[in-house]
């Protein structure tokens, strides 16, 4: 014998139950992580993906980067072959090879850097830029020879250079290979200096760790976007090492421009008419 409240456990339905909820496709909005403001993908791509309430600039990919910074169909590559062979044969939770194998699936790229020649407003330059996706945009020996390539071929064509920076810093898995990458671009950075030509240094969130202690503070020009994390070791780290509360901002582009760190800080809009001001101002021993 069935009780009363049988039909309320289980509701019967005359014919098949219709969806009441409309499904949102994916991707046609996203969330600032600094305000938490909800924006359309379509709104925040045309805005530079930079919030519009609260101006926030967000992570952006190399290449939608290198598009921001140069002319349609300009930047030709190289080094796009270069691979790592895993020196080390290092093996934690997952072994090196696999992690790398599945970066480069997932991101379509052999490592964290994209470098290649490129024009700005008709001026050719040479331009390297980070992807942050591809492990936290770490430097190991692969991104090292990239940037090298890059400051040399602009050495090789009296062409300013333009690296673009957001790193975790130096790649463990390579152990001491990748920190010698420190050495070995600042190296190359020095023959331009003495050659006159310009390097400018492009600092975006977040600069930290090897990359921060060597090339990317070493730009005859050093710009930032606004609030980008820059710094070499963590807060908490240099909090205990000196038994001081830092201050308010600390690590952040504002406080490295009054520090003396920084040259400018430039919005992502201007970003490109900088460069062309900067190429032009400081290129008289470059072949335009």
């Amino acid at each position: 014998m069935s009780s009363w409240f049988d039909d309320l456990k289980t509701p019967r339905f005359k014919g098949e139950p219709q969806a009441r909820v409309a499904k949102i496709p994916e991707g046609l909005w996203g969330k600032c992580p600094s305000c938490g403001e909800i924006i359309q993908t379509r709104q925040l791509q045309e805005n530079y993906s930079v919030c519009s309430e609260c101006d926030h600039h967000l992570r952006i990919s190399a290449l939608d980067r290198i598009a921001l910074l140069t002319d349609t169909d300009s930047f030709q590559s190289y080094g796009d072959d270069f691979q790592s062979n895993d020196p080390l044969k290092f093996d934690d939770q997952k072994p090196y090879k696999e992690r790398l194998a599945q970066a480069m699936k997932s991101h379509k790229m052999n490592d964290a850097f994209l470098a290649g020649k490129a024009r700005l407003e008709g001026l050719p330059f040479h331009l390297g830029v980070f992807e942050f996706k591809f492990m936290g945009g770490s430097m190991g020996s692969v991104v090292g020879e990239k940037i090298t390539l890059t400051l040399e071929g602009a050495l090789r064509d009296s062409l300013p250079a333009v690296l673009v920076s957001a790193s975790g810093g130096a790649r463990m898995q390579e152990g001491i290979l990748s920190l010698m990458q420190m050495a070995k671009t600042s190296a190359v950075i020095e023959k331009m200096r003495e050659a006159g030509i310009p390097y400018i240094s492009i600092l975006t969130d977040p600069t930290t760790g090897g990359v921060a202690a060597s090339f990317a503070m070493l730009g005859d020009v050093i710009i930032a976007e606004p609030k980008a994390l820059i710094g070499f070791a963590g807060p908490r780290v240099i909090e205990q090492t000196i038994r001081q509360k830092l201050p308010e901002g600390f690590q952040r582009s504002e406080f490295l421009l009054k520090h003396g760190f920084l040259d400018r800080i430039v919005h992502r809009k201007e970003m490109r008419a900088e460069l062309h001001q900067l190429f032009i101002r400081l290129g008289n021993r470059c072949k335009f």
